[in-house]
């Protein structure tokens, strides 16, 4: 269409404080401070710590997430109608975070149990945390839809989210394993319980922060008529929201499968002793921690490179190189600790900026679907979204516990050459097949640089018009 200097200015306008970006990135941190741990330690918990069957585990993770999963589009809806003086999205970062913090340590609490017992607990526990999870992050994530009208803007938000998102993850890979073992002692236990009341403590102070610094800016069309059947079909409609789905539940899994089964691969088949550090850090965890590093290092490399590359090609280009990079370690002979750290640090640099770049393009979805439909559904869309990474994560849990009880998996003994296949193929090859299918799904995005550029500025004419 054509295009005009006014409506140019009018489409790059929306510019953010440093002060807003940190604050907004800071969301993010306090949602992986529990997130990442689930991530990286709740199967170990589980199985190793709690005295739960990995089998029984990975069923408890497949009925709890699909239940978690439903419950997002309909936290989407809430927050659509919702309606204060802080905005839609914003007052849920104000009134849920205690109870997310709450229920994020009662899943560590550990009573006294039988195994039964232990595996209701478990359950309710993990139930209760992720619907609040549910709550707070929904409005969280569709937050980055209505912080700004610009879609530059928007991704360099979403650079500080994930710069934040994987420094949460850097703490978590970083600190959990050192802590339990200064705070518990041999009671590894204890060492959970207090640890993740730190953590909780400080999830909600992280959560508050973002509420205090961040403002909502961009509005739905006047006169716009809630109608969750017309929300729905147009959700559906939406090209560029179902690939997205799609890419998005095929990260997820592959991520969160991989980082399920990194305590178990070093424990049981590269080897955990800490013979090669001066510091308390053994080899899982200066892993997972360099990998943090690496994909915080990538995100901030991101915004050189946005400015001379479309997001869609970069997405591309950085999935099917990590990929590759998975498939590498099944090769990798598991004492060649110094070659898995270094193609680990490809992977994960390369991993991070695609993240950061997918969320970013939910933004340019709710805008494509106000510019199509004529009616705009954040919440929605963003909640939609997160439906499907809690099906990857369901997927990934589910198959992590039966992968391992299938491969003949016993917790703290020494194990089979089955079982020790089946960690080292959740290490590297079966997540590296759903990299792949990410990346094919990126490949048929439709939405290029210069159809995001043609869509703002249609609408920033639009709704001058208005």
């Amino acid at each position: 269409m054509p295009q005009d200097p006014t409506s140019r200015r009018r489409a790059s306008d929306g510019k953010l404080s440093f002060v807003e970006n940190l604050g907004f990135g800071l969301g993010d941190m306090a949602s992986n401070l529990f997130f990442q741990t689930f991530n990286i330690f709740l199967l170990y918990y589980y199985t190793d710590v709690f005295g739960i069957a990995p089998a029984v585990a990975g069923t408890m993770f497949l009925l709890v997430r699909f239940f978690d999963a439903a419950n997002d589009p309909i936290m989407g809806v809430i927050a659509d109608r919702t309606s204060t003086k802080w905005g839609k999205y914003r007052p849920y970062l104000l009134w849920m975070a205690i109870p997310y913090g709450i229920c994020g340590y009662m899943i560590f609490a550990n009573p006294d149990l039988g195994e039964s017992g232990k595996v209701i607990y478990a359950t309710v526990t993990y139930a209760l945390m992720l619907m609040a999870y549910t709550a707070i992050n929904v409005p969280y994530s569709s937050l980055m839809g209505v912080i700004s009208p610009s879609s530059q803007a928007r991704t360099l938000a979403s650079t500080y989210r994930f710069v934040c998102a994987f420094g949460g993850g850097l703490l978590i890979s970083l600190l959990v394993r050192p802590l339990v073992k200064e705070l518990g002692g041999e009671d590894e236990v204890a060492g959970f319980q207090y640890t993740m009341a730190i953590f909780a403590g400080l999830s909600v102070l992280l959560f508050w922060t973002t509420f205090a610094t961040t403002r909502e800016r961009v509005k739905p069309p006047k006169g716009q008529v809630n109608d969750l059947g017309g929300e729905l079909k147009e959700l559906i409609r939406n090209k560029p929201w179902l690939i997205l789905f799609v890419a998005a539940m095929f990260s997820t899994t592959f991520i969160i499968m991989r980082n399920t089964v990194t305590i178990h691969y070093f424990k049981y088949v590269a080897g955990n002793g800490d013979e090669l550090f001066i510091w308390i850090f053994d080899k899982s965890t200066f892993f997972l921690s360099s990998s943090m590093f690496m994909m915080m290092l990538g995100v901030l490399c991101m915004g050189f490179v946005i400015r001379r590359f479309d997001k869609r090609f970069l997405s591309i280009v950085l999935t099917f190189t990590t990929a590759a990079c998975l498939v590498a370690f099944y090769f990798i002979p598991a004492e060649n600790y110094g070659l898995m750290l270094a193609v680990n640090a490809l992977a994960a640099f390369t991993m991070g900026p695609t993240s950061a770049l997918v969320w970013a393009m939910y933004g340019d979805v709710a805008d494509y679907g106000e510019y199509t439909f004529g009616r705009r559904s954040t919440g929605l869309i963003h909640s939609a979204t997160l439906f499907a990474l809690k099906t990857g994560s369901m997927i990934a849990g589910t198959l992590a516990g039966w992968v391992l009880d299938w491969f003949g998996f016993v917790a703290n003994e020494q194990q089979s050459e089955s079982s020790l296949l089946g960690i080292s193929l959740m290490f590297s090859i079966l997540p590296a097949i759903f990299a792949v299918g990410k990346g094919i799904a990126l490949v048929c995005y439709p939405l290029d640089r210069d159809k995001v550029t043609e869509i703002e500025e249609a609408l920033a004419v639009r709704k001058a018009n208005a």
